[in-house]
């Protein structure tokens, strides 16, 4: 592997990833509606000479390059949050800007630049001849990630009939490498009570009281949690909270929370809501606790319901796929650090549900994602498009 021709090449295309990543920061694309950004990344697919596009009925977008018979796969998301308070950003979020070194605008860091990046990298892999009878490359741009992470990839295993051999997790990764990441689950908690007329409340039975019983409890069970050396700590906290009553002059007569559950290593589902389940106030009350589902429609119309559990999942530091990412970074950038995600990726179906395994590097910050005034910089799009495209004919000669 001649890693300095690799760099060399991925620096040449600085310039035309940084064009297509702010045409595309420039379309809004938000869960369900990345339509737009869909059409832009298939013109950029063909435009550098991937072998097939397809469009699949959810709407991913599927580009393959190379014959070889290993499947590789490098996955980025393609769907971005909203702006949220627009008085909050101090550049418009899709016009973005530019400096020497960054790129502004909503999607920069989550995750659009991922998605530059890995077709650069299939590029790079052409230009060069590393490209072999071994392995061939799969860069999908998938949808709803936002909303629900992995469910695009539980489309394409159970209906694309695809299964690579392992897949790059191109999220943003602060210029690590990343081998694993907390599962999640929503949860909902649910209690009923009997209204009255406000001027009595002795007459009925205020849900509303019953949970602030249970949220309190659900506050301390949060302390004693399981943690994992490697992942860190299960949490659990509430993240909303809704009522039901006559009136403003009625006691209420329902209450609910949602929940969301991070998972570390080691802790199940159904663990986690016998959790709440037997909480005292949860038992006294006779609260509902059960799991979300999640049926929202992609933007081709297709719906694919699932319930809202996102597996935790860990790929061991001497797994092949580690040891080549680490491998083709050490090549040109020196030693990383190996490390994982504070939040979720599309891995919990890859590997989480699959067992296919993940290994992470994507351009940008964590702690961008979902922020105002979100950036990337140009520098991790080239670091990211050279790592990944030495990083499959190393795999393949371990």
């Amino acid at each position: 592997m001649d890693f300095e021709q690799v760099k060399a090449a991925a620096q040449g295309y600085e310039g035309a990833m940084t064009a297509f990543l702010r045409e595309l920061i420039a379309i809004p694309g938000e869960s369900s509606g990345e339509e737009g950004h869909v059409r832009r990344i298939e013109k950029e697919m063909k435009a550098v000479g991937f072998d097939q596009v397809e469009i699949d009925p959810m709407g991913n977008i599927l580009g393959t390059m190379g014959t070889g018979e290993k499947l590789i796969a490098f996955d980025g998301h393609i769907d971005t949050v909203g702006v949220g308070n627009r008085g909050n950003w101090t550049f418009d979020p899709y016009e973005g800007f530019e400096s020497d070194t960054e790129i502004g605008g909503r999607g920069a860091s989550d995750q659009l630049g991922g998605i530059v990046s890995a077709v650069y990298s299939a590029k790079v892999m052409k230009d060069l001849g590393l490209l072999s009878d071994q392995y061939r490359v799969l860069v999908t741009g998938t949808v709803q990630e936002e909303d629900c992470d992995g469910l695009c990839w539980q489309y394409i295993m159970n209906e694309d009939h695809v299964k690579p051999a392992f897949v790059v997790i191109t999220e943003p990764t602060d210029g690590n490498i990343y081998r694993g990441q907390r599962g999640r689950m929503e949860i909902r908690v649910e209690v009923k009570g009997i209204s009255c007329h406000g001027s009595a409340p002795e007459r009925g039975k205020n849900a509303i009281y019953m949970m602030a019983d249970i949220l309190q409890e659900i506050r301390m069970l949060n302390e004693r949690l399981h943690f994992d050396p490697f992942l860190g700590k299960g949490t659990v906290t509430v993240s909303e909270i809704f009522y039901s009553s006559p009136s403003r002059c009625a006691v209420a007569d329902g209450c609910a929370v949602s929940l969301d559950r991070r998972l570390t290593d080691g802790e199940t589902y159904q663990q986690a809501l016998d959790e709440v389940r037997v909480l005292p106030s949860c038992q006294k009350y006779g609260a509902e606790v059960t799991m979300y589902k999640y049926d929202r429609p992609s933007w081709t119309g297709l719906s694919y319901p699932t319930d809202c559990y996102f597996p935790t999942w860990v790929l061991p530091r001497e797994h092949p796929a580690t040891q080549a990412m680490v491998e083709s970074y050490c090549g040109m950038f020196g030693e990383p650090k190996v490390d994982k995600w504070t939040f979720s990726t599309n891995g919990v179906s890859i590997m989480g549900r699959y067992g296919v395994p993940c290994i992470g590097f994507g351009p940008g910050k964590e702690a961008q994602a979902h922020a105002p005034n979100e950036r990337t910089w140009k520098e991790d799009l080239v670091k990211c498009c050279a790592v990944y495209a030495a990083m499959p004919t190393l795999y393949c000669a371990r």
